[in-house]
């Protein structure tokens, strides 16, 4: 399993959210920063609102899989936050990952597939 960065401090989170640029789609709200290296870091929060810690749990791994799986392909040198709505507790991966991947898009921070 790949290793990737994680935001875990909240002062970390506070600062992709005052200072970053989100946008959102159904599921997910997409914060992101750029940040001082060569590496991304990723924070995910999911509120009680979502479900119960069962839910929680299980959503925050369908978000963290599908960071894991498509970090190739997104820039390095960004702090990103993603916020799981309560329509996200229902879906199955492959729409989470869509949803992920959609907002990925929507801010251009996909590599381009010309290298």
């Amino acid at each position: 399993m790949k290793h990737y960065h994680s935001l875990r401090k909240t002062r970390d989170f506070q600062q992709v959210y005052h200072r970053g640029k989100s946008k959102a789609n159904r599921y997910l709200v997409f914060y992101y920063r750029k940040n001082d290296f060569d590496y991304n870091r990723l924070g995910i929060s999911v509120s009680k609102k979502v479900g119960n810690s069962v839910v929680r749990h299980r959503v925050t791994r369908l978000i963290r899989e599908s960071y894991r799986l498509n970090q190739e392909k997104i820039k390095n040198g960004y702090d990103m936050v993603v916020i799981a709505r309560k329509t996200a507790k229902d879906i199955d991966y492959r729409t989470m990952e869509s949803a992920f991947l959609h907002l990925v898009e929507i801010h251009h921070l996909k590599k381009s597939d010309h290298i």
